[in-house]
Order: structure tokens, then C-alpha cells, then sequence
């Protein structure tokens, strides 16, 4: 590990500390009706269309049978600089079988307010991210959540609670764990969950 991740990786836990002391970076409690567990329970990923960073509709399917981390990214953060250790676990594990994917969002103290245009230069000039981004979502309201993170809270019964929390995807499109934002993309945590999904047999399913 190169000096400079190190001290990111060091400031990471220093920043994740500090707000996990005032309960931010926490998991918040994801809604569970009927309706929405009708909706979303069996659901795959794979089966959603977006809008990538760059304004085209994308279709999740392209990633079927890969393990994916799927992240709610933001520009001014304290959590930021985890771009850095994103794009190196990208770069180890980026075959055909793992992909990142990072949602901008605004929800989480305004920390991403630029466009969609800002936010690719920003993160591929500071950080060199190359893992698929896509257009900023809405996460905390319950009205314009984005179909991405209902389906993700109704499988984990969890939601963000602030910039860069994670969730582990299995081959078959299905949320199989939650990460708060405190949880290094490094973490040991989530290396284990990404290896026992990796695990799994590859799916054609979504």
C-alpha cells in the first residue's frame, strides 16, 4: 500500500469516528410495508434500467452474474477520499466477475450538488475512477427513492445514512449485505462478503 493511501486510509477512520460519534455514517431503518416488500423482495438488480453519468439509459443487466458493491458517492465529504481505496479494490478485483458502481447523491448534507458533468471531472481528475457511475439518485425520500435503493433497503431492510455506505449485490442481482459508511472499501468486512458471493455460482437470472 502506497504512502498516500495509507494516510487517506488513516484519515478515513479518524473522519468515520468523528461522525460515527455524532450517529452520522450510520445504516438508517429501511421502510418494510407490504406493498414494498410485494415490489422489490424477489427482485433483481439486474433487471432495473438507469441513466449513466453521462446522460445514456443503461440497462443494470449488463452486470448479471457479477458480484457488485454499489455505493452512494458524494464530491465534499469527509468519506470522500474513500474514492481512492473504490478505485483501487476496482482495479484488484475489476474482472469479469466484480464491478463497483457509484450513484451520486445530494441527500446526505448537500455534499454533492454539482452536475452530473462536474462530478465525472472531479472524480476522474482527483481520484482516476473508472468504475461505471451513474446519474445522481434520491435516497432518504420515501416518495422519490430512487428504484435502485428500494430494492436494495427492502432486500437488506437497510438504507444510507449518509455518503458512501455499501452494499454487497450477488450474481443473481440480490442485495446480500449493508455497509455503513465507516466500513472501508479495505475493510476485511467487506472483503469476506464480496468472497463469499463471488462463491456462488455464476446466474443468468435478471
Amino acid at each position: 500500500m502506497s504512502i498516500k493511501r495509507s494516510i487517506n486510509r488513516a484519515r478515513n477512520v479518524m473522519v468515520g469516528t468523528a461522525l460515527a460519534t455524532f450517529g452520522l455514517g450510520c445504516a438508517r431503518e429501511a421502510p418494510q410495508t407490504p406493498e414494498l416488500q410485494a415490489k422489490w423482495s424477489d427482485q433483481s438488480l439486474w433487471s432495473l434500467e438507469v441513466v449513466d453519468i453521462d446522460g445514456n439509459p443503461r440497462s443494470l443487466a449488463e452486470f448479471s452474474g457479477k458480484v457488485a458493491l454499489v455505493v452512494n458517492v458524494a464530491s465534499r465529504c469527509g468519506f470522500t477520499s474513500q474514492y481512492e481505496e473504490l478505485q483501487a479494490l476496482f482495479e484488484e478485483r475489476g474482472d469479469s466477475d466484480f464491478v463497483i458502481l457509484g450513484f451520486p447523491c445530494n441527500d446526505f448534507g448537500g455534499q454533492e450538488s454539482g452536475s452530473e458533468s462536474q462530478i465525472k471531472t472531479f472524480c476522474s481528475s482527483r481520484y482516476g475512477v473508472a468504475f461505471p457511475m451513474f446519474e445522481k439518485v434520491r435516497i432518504k425520500s420515501d416518495e422519490q427513492r430512487s428504484p435502485v435503493y428500494a430494492l436494495l433497503g427492502t432486500q437488506t431492510g437497510k438504507l444510507p445514512g449518509w455518503n458512501f455506505s455499501k452494499y454487497v449485490v450477488g450474481r443473481d442481482g440480490r442485495a446480500v449485505e449493508f455497509f455503513g459508511s465507516t466500513v472501508t472499501p479495505s475493510s476485511p468486512k467487506i472483503a469476506a462478503s464480496i468472497d463469499k458471493a463471488m462463491a456462488q455460482p455464476p446466474s443468468t437470472s435478471g
